[in-house]
């Protein structure tokens, strides 16, 4: 395994991130492919013993049971000052505004949570899943940054974000004293490459590390063109983010697959090794143990100028799909 330093902070992660969201109750969550508490502690065992040390999951989801699992499992099998756990936060809901709870309440009340549902006293890094139009930014940061000075997170980071937004709310922590954001968590991948933009830019001139969610493609990248699994199936959000793309999709995925044949590897190396080139932590998420091994063997492939070349070629621009295109004011979200 390979570990870098995670941004600006003082936080050393693995060059693997193992995402979490597929872990928890399935009848809990908005999700029906996700796995029970015993298969998902085999697999973080598995990525502990590959030398991973970077766990992410969220709140939301599946009501907080893949925190529980995550954290129970942790406490169980690692060291606490061994491991680097990352949780999320939504922004305020509906009823929180309508209740007059304000965003420091929220965030708080949000972040106890996230420390029961773990059962740890301190998160590593905690992330703000995605930008509240209705609570200011400068009211997040202050929030953020006060329970920094109190010890319960060590460094935050922001996901789902333009470049502007994570350049305006890192110029107030600036100016204001706050505890600036070290990480984005984006949606970013080889058949969904936007943040190129202007949010590559911008991270590698601040020394933001980008740790991508969906660096598969939710499967897509892992395993030949349409391939049928309970997943592809079942999880209609990730169908909403890349079915209206497929046929010009296929092609790339099929240069994945066959560049996997020429090294005798698996297509999730390949894709996996591209990404490695160019971010810092990709968080991969991976409900069997197989997947993680095939995750972690993507950090001593090394690919050719040409044959990452070859990869990105035939990309075209796509629409921001996901919570990305809900990124505006006055848009209800899920």
């Amino acid at each position: 395994m390979q570990y870098t330093k995670l941004g600006n902070s003082d936080l050393t992660v693995s060059r693997i991130c193992l995402g979490c969201m597929g872990f928890g109750d399935q009848v809990a969550g908005i999700h029906h492919w996700t796995v029970d508490e015993s298969t998902s502690r085999e697999v973080i065992a598995h990525a502990l013993d590959l030398g991973i040390n970077f766990f992410d999951t969220a709140i939301a989801y599946q009501s907080g049971s893949s925190e529980r699992y995550v954290g129970k499992a942790l406490r169980d099998m690692s060291q606490r000052d061994k491991v680097v756990i990352a949780t999320k936060f939504l922004p305020r809901t509906a009823d929180q505004i309508t209740n007059g709870v304000t965003g420091r309440q929220a965030i708080n009340q949000s972040l106890d949570q996230s420390l029961k549902n773990l059962g740890v006293d301190y998160v590593d890094l905690y992330i703000y899943h995605y930008w509240d139009y209705n609570t200011p930014i400068e009211e997040v940061l202050e929030a953020l940054h006060k329970n920094v000075q109190t010890g319960k997170i060590r460094a935050i980071g922001i996901s789902n974000c333009y470049a502007w937004q994570l350049a305006k709310a890192n110029t107030i922590a600036k100016y204001e004293g706050f505890t600036p954001f070290v990480s984005i968590q984006s949606h970013y991948n080889l058949i969904m490459r936007e943040d190129e933009r202007e949010l590559f830019g911008l991270c590698q001139e601040d020394n933001i590390a980008m740790t991508p969610y969906s660096a598969l493609a939710s499967g897509r990248l892992a395993r030949p063109y349409n391939t049928q699994t309970l997943r592809a199936n079942e999880d209609n959000y990730a169908k909403k983010k890349y079915d209206k793309t497929a046929e010009q999709d296929h092609a790339i995925i099929e240069r994945v697959a066959e560049i996997a044949e020429r090294h005798h590897v698996s297509m999730t190396e390949v894709s996996l090794a591209w990404l490695l080139t160019k971010v810092t932590s990709p968080v991969v998420g991976a409900t069997k143990k197989q997947q993680i091994q095939d995750a972690v063997k993507a950090i001593q492939l090394q690919l050719t100028s040409d044959e990452l070349n070859y990869l990105e070629a035939l990309y075209k621009p796509h629409t921001l799909v996901g919570i990305m295109a809900d990124n505006k004011p006055n848009t209800k979200k899920d």
